[in-house]
């Protein structure tokens, strides 16, 4: 059976390609989810990309994710500085969740630095641009193997 990841966005990251270029890049979700696809598909899996700029929407696919998933990549995007909720859903998942930041978050402002998700993150990527989704894809076929 193809195992699968969830590929899990926060707020904003639907205007990807089009708010602050100058930050996060000209791609396109839509773009990185093509990529994350190929890449997922190299190594025998499947992704499944999602977006929401609600915290409890995230909270509720980390808790899908429990029954349909292998492991579960995460931008969190501003909600990695505020949600102890997700912190809490990602701590019921048992299988690897890879953190990932489009921006080098420690490079910006000082309320960035932290995140809660890193708590439960068993990889963290941040500063590679887009292509952080694609290593946390590999690096979760790693863990997965």
């Amino acid at each position: 059976m193809t195992k699968l990841i969830y590929i899990l966005n926060g707020p904003n990251l639907n205007l990807l390609g089009k708010r602050q270029p100058e930050i996060y890049g000209h791609d396109t979700l839509a773009d990185v989810e093509a990529r994350c696809a190929a890449v997922a598909a190299e190594h025998g899996m499947t992704s499944k990309l999602m977006q929401s700029n609600h915290e409890g929407q995230i909270v509720d696919w980390i808790h899908e994710a429990r029954e349909a998933a292998a492991g579960i990549v995460i931008n969190p995007a501003a909600l990695s500085h505020t949600s102890v909720a997700i912190l809490d859903a990602l701590n019921t998942f048992d299988g690897p969740v890879i953190e990932v930041h489009i921006s080098n978050i420690h490079k910006r402002e000082a309320f960035r630095h932290h995140s809660y998700v890193s708590a439960r993150a068993d990889g963290v990527i941040a500063g590679c641009g887009v292509e952080g989704y694609t290593l946390a894809v590999r690096r979760m076929a790693t863990l997965l193997a």
